[in-house]
């Protein structure tokens, strides 16, 4: 029997980070693909955390958005934001 997954992976976590800079900078999937010269269905799929990312695409998409990709990277960039939300709720 399977345990269930408990912890978030580093592909996840970037994942996510990725799709919330991309949002907070108010631009669409397709004009960061274009940024980073990658398609639009990559970038999807990064961002749905189906993609296994290679380092070298994930230093192009952190360049393309503006965001420094350690920031990309870590689990607590936007926990502040998440608690802000969840305490309006």
């Amino acid at each position: 029997m399977k345990t269930p997954k408990t912890s978030i992976s580093a592909r996840e976590i970037f994942a996510q980070n990725l799709r919330r800079a991309r949002r907070l900078k108010d631009i669409s999937q397709e004009e960061l693909a274009l940024r980073a010269e990658l398609s639009r269905t990559y970038v999807s799929e990064v961002e749905r955390a189906m993609r296994n990312v290679s380092i070298d695409n994930m230093e192009q998409l952190a360049i393309a958005i503006g965001v420094p990709l350690r920031d990309l990277v870590s689990p607590d960039l936007f926990a502040p934001l998440e608690d802000r939300i969840s305490s309006k709720k």
